[in-house]
């Protein structure tokens, strides 16, 4: 049975995101917000904790009159083997291949939260869990963060994009890397480059050398940028990315070359506690009233200063409430019939 599903923007259509967007536009300006998913169930398995994403789309299926199922497993239900080919005589009672299917018959749409696990990037890339609840659920799946991508949080970076500098192509964006004391997944600054991209703006991805997103995700960001009359940019200094950025977007990741090193990855980056948004970098962006970005939660006074975090150019707390606007559109289109 095929359904269609959502693990990556970048595997819809331009023109559907876009839809989606102006949908999510609609329900926040509350035209035509009647619910729509009377009767609906989600069913989420969160394999990794969550405040906004859990509670926007519990918040989400409550508004559209639907219902959501949280599981998270090994904390009130069976914790859940993930690989395929294992003999499971240790801690692991129930399998993702039934899981999935059980739930499936269960609920309209399942949505998997799982980061990033094993001793190597070649393996984690691969997303086998979202991509096996795709497999075998036989309804549709959200992704609610992966190893590679968050799309939930990508098309809230959109809209608030949209809504604060308009849709200007030609905006310059930064992907600013900062510093953090833990190797963070790449999911959520691939999905926000692509998130930009996809508005034509101009990337530039600023991180110290060595901090490469995956090569394969660089390059579909700039096929997204290109397509839709923007650029991207690689830099490795941090002051010279964000002069005249219309947007920071700081997020740390960690570098994956060293992915399942974690000694080796917390030496390499011991230096590098100057990758910081603060009030000195922000000044530097277009008049100095660059807008700030971060899906959060954020470790103030170590990814982002508290000053800018609390000044009048910080849209975190927008980008949040946006997740349950996109969310809504999400679930209408996935469960809705909305065309």
């Amino acid at each position: 049975m095929l359904t269609r599903s959502l693990v990556g923007t970048d595997e819809w259509p331009d023109a559907e995101i876009v839809a989606l967007l102006d949908e999510a536009d609609r329900i926040k300006r509350g035209d035509g917000a009647s619910p729509a998913l009377v009767g609906k169930v989600l069913a989420m398995v969160f394999l990794d904790p969550s405040l906004r994403t859990r509670t926007s789309f519990e918040v989400a299926m409550a508004r559209e009159g639907g219902h959501a199922v949280v599981l998270e497993p090994g904390r009130g239900s069976w914790p859940l083997e993930t690989r395929d080919g294992v003999v499971m005589d240790g801690d692991t009672v129930e399998h993702l291949r039934e899981a999935a299917r059980v739930l499936g018959r269960y609920a309209d749409a399942l949505a998997v939260r799982a980061f990033p696990k094993g001793a190597s990037w070649a393996e984690a890339r691969e997303d086998a869990v979202i991509r096996g609840f795709v497999a075998h659920a036989g309804v549709p799946v959200i992704n609610l963060e992966s190893a590679r991508r968050h799309p939930c949080q990508g098309l809230a970076d959109a809209m608030t994009l949209r809504e604060r500098l308009g849709v200007t192509r030609g905006k310059r964006f930064v992907l600013a890397w900062a510093w953090h004391p833990n190797p963070l997944p790449t999911a959520v600054p691939a999905s926000a480059a692509l998130a930009a991209a996809r508005l034509g703006r101009e990337v530039v991805i600023a991180r110290p050398p060595g901090y490469d997103l995956d090569p394969e995700d660089t390059g579909t960001i700039a096929e997204t940028a290109l397509r839709n009359g923007g650029k991207v940019r690689v830099e490795e200094d941090l002051d010279r990315a964000v002069e005249g950025a219309d947007a920071v977007y700081a997020k740390s990741w960690g570098r994956l070359d060293l992915f399942g090193d974690p000694e080796r990855e917390t030496r390499s980056r011991a230096g590098l506690r100057g990758w910081i948004a603060d009030a000195r970098l922000m000044e530097r962006t277009r008049g100095g009233r660059g807008l700030l970005l971060h899906c959060l939660p954020v470790r103030r006074g170590v990814e982002v200063t508290g000053e800018v975090l609390d000044g009048p150019f910080s849209a975190v707390v927008d980008q949040a409430e946006n997740r349950l606007h996109v969310q809504r559109a999400l679930l209408r289109r996935l469960l809705g019939g909305t065309p």
